[in-house]
């Protein structure tokens, strides 16, 4: 049964959202997209109506529930990057060497989705881009784990995501087009769940390191969730580590929860074991979770301060509790 809990709104001056968020010099950084209102926010299955165009980061200034949050400014523009077409979405940052790297999906003139890379010396920005995308990349939803010393991204999104154009690593259509439930090349029913994708990285940080391998989710039978099951995953990976285990988190995209799975390695398998947090305002749940200061904490998004409008969302925080055997207590998605 989920719980109520407390949640803040983090910046409600701005529409922002599917935030990553890491624990840098002691301090919470917070890398979300931009959400942005213009005469066509036209909702549709293929994401169009998300018009995203820069990036900002923000800080926050010692308990995520009460302390400081600071807009740092725009860090990225899209008119800054070389190969860019449209619609910046969910981005991560890591550091290595005192360096911050930004991984960013962007559809480029083609209107495909690519990885690109901006490199930054404080983790406030400002973010200088790489010229070319990442060799080889594809999809959304980028996500970072730093992991004994290697990083791994891991990625991928159904419908407007363009994941379902691909099938070991290589395009089998046009990415550009068939991005919506319609697609001929998204599974049905009883037939295996399309997984997330995984990758380590290169020692610059700057490429893969090899070919991405599936992120596969089981259930307590071993067996891959099928495409009907409204558990299965569809978008916004986030990995974290915890008392040895990996903890593989997602969005399920058309039935509106987080949920999570748990593994003993970076690449899994993973077994499903509950819902993170129940559907919120708003078709999307984006979400990052971290500790900090011994309490951990979920970052999410809704679009309740729009009056429910699914392209202006606003970023939340909550405190998130484990049960002694490593499970994840349930929180409900919709405030009172």
């Amino acid at each position: 049964m989920a719980k109520k809990v407390e949640k803040r709104y983090l910046l409600p001056a701005d529409y922002m959202a599917d935030p990553s968020v890491h624990v840098f010099n002691g301090k919470i950084y917070i890398y979300p997209s931009h959400d942005w209102e213009d005469e066509s926010n036209v909702e549709d299955d293929s994401g169009d109506q998300y018009i995203m165009k820069d990036y900002h980061v923000l800080s926050i200034d010692g308990d995520p529930m009460t302390g400081t949050v600071t807009d740092h400014g725009k860090v990225l523009d899209l008119e800054d990057i070389a190969w860019h077409g449209r619609q910046l979405w969910d981005c991560d940052v890591q550091e290595k060497d005192g360096k911050y790297y930004m991984y960013f999906p962007m559809k480029d003139k083609n209107e495909v989705f690519r990885h690109g890379v901006a490199i930054a010396d404080n983790p406030a920005g400002p973010f200088i881009p790489q010229p070319e995308p990442v060799h080889g990349s594809y999809s959304i939803d980028m996500a970072v784990l730093k992991d004994n010393g290697e990083y791994y991204m891991y990625f991928g999104g159904l419908w407007g995501g363009q994941l379902q154009s691909y099938r070991d690593n290589i395009g089998i259509e046009d990415p550009a087009v068939n991005n919506t439930p319609d697609s001929p090349n998204l599974p049905h029913g009883d037939q295996p769940a399309i997984p997330s994708r995984v990758v380590k990285l290169s020692p610059d940080m700057l490429q893969y390191a090899e070919e991405p391998k599936p992120v596969v989710v089981v259930d307590e039978d071993g067996k891959p969730l099928t495409a009907d099951d409204p558990h299965r995953f569809f978008e916004a990976s986030w990995t974290f580590k915890k008392d040895g285990k990996y903890y593989f988190t997602y969005s399920t995209g058309d039935s509106h929860l987080l949920c999570y799975a748990i593994g003993d390695n970076i690449y899994g398998p993973f077994t499903y074991k509950g819902v993170i947090l129940t559907p919120v305002v708003g078709w999307t749940t984006h979400h990052a979770i971290i500790e900090f200061e011994g309490k951990w904490y979920l970052f999410h998004h809704d679009s309740k301060p729009s009056g429910g409008k699914s392209w202006l969302r606003s970023l939340k925080v909550c405190e998130l509790t484990f049960n002694e055997d490593g499970t994840i207590e349930t929180i409900e998605g919709i405030d009172e």
